[in-house]
């Protein structure tokens, strides 16, 4: 009896998906039943060059994975999810949801911090700073303000655990997302979650990280896109609706979807939007 209830216990678990830990602008979450049936059926490694929030890899979540962001706040926080959980999970439970307190973190520069002191910040940072944004300067310092939340959940530690189990079915990389043509192969499912094409001269954040993303980058992006088509990858590649976009990957399977944007820098930003999906297959 009891062994029974030990299997049963450990199904539940496997069952378990994790939610993202942190919230990111352009999210995948509250679009996962619109890409659902765009995901190819079967491939070998899944691969995500901007995996920001994970969304997409936490749904599938893959045997196999290369995970890949140019933010180095972000990538050392999976790292430490992933290797040192319990570590972190000591650490983040010293934070204060006061605005000075939030104000003398966010003003300490993370590479004087050990990885748990830097990925402890950064987790309550993005679970406390306004709107769930992350937003850095030309210099690469977090910029927002306070949230002013009235009681955050800054630590999810049941989540937390199913996120680092997920994690170390991964590789974990620093990087340009160009990277991935070093990893992929024949068989491969590669989604792509860039910042995006900007729909009007005021609705541009690309700010997750001190380098521009603008159209040269989206130009590259579109190269490195058709590179993984010619290796034999299933490529899936989201963005907005601009005509710019569209130009970038004529031939390829292009579908429009609707997202309800919950993250942006000023609120009457925030609501419905036309995104494109764009796939190699069909």
């Amino acid at each position: 009896m009891r062994g029974e209830k030990v299997m049963k216990n450990a199904a539940k678990e496997i069952s378990l998906k994790p939610r993202p830990p942190v919230k990111w602008a352009g999210g995948k979450r509250q679009l996962l039943a619109q890409l659902e049936p765009l995901f190819p059926q079967h491939f070998n490694v899944y691969h995500e060059p901007f995996v920001g929030g994970g969304a997409v890899f936490f749904h599938l979540l893959p045997p196999k994975a290369v995970l890949i962001d140019s933010n180095p706040e972000l990538i050392n926080f999976y790292l430490v999810v992933r290797d040192r959980l319990d570590e972190f999970l000591n650490d983040v439970r010293k934070h204060r949801n006061e605005a000075g307190y939030y104000y003398r973190l966010r003003d300490v520069d993370p590479e004087t911090l050990s990885p748990v002191e830097r990925a402890s910040r950064f987790l309550y940072l993005n679970r406390t700073g306004y709107n769930g944004l992350w937003r850095v300067n030309r210099q690469g310092r977090y910029n927002v303000p306070f949230g002013r939340y009235r009681n955050p959940r800054i630590a999810d530690e049941e989540n937390l655990r199913l996120v680092s189990a997920a994690l170390k079915r991964a590789e974990v990389i620093l990087g340009d997302f160009s990277l991935v043509l070093e990893h992929a192969r024949a068989g491969d499912f590669v989604y792509l979650d860039p910042p995006y094409d900007p729909v009007s001269k005021t609705a541009s954040f690309t700010a997750y990280t001190a380098g521009a993303f603008g159209p040269e980058e989206q130009k590259r992006l579109a190269e490195v896109f058709r590179a993984l088509d010619r290796l034999g990858c299933f490529v899936m590649l989201s963005n907005s609706g601009t005509e710019f976009v569209r130009r970038l990957y004529e031939g390829y399977d292009i579908r429009a979807v609707r997202a309800k944007r919950a993250i942006s820098c000023k609120s009457d930003g925030r609501g419905s939007v036309g995104e494109l999906v764009i796939r190699s297959y069909a």
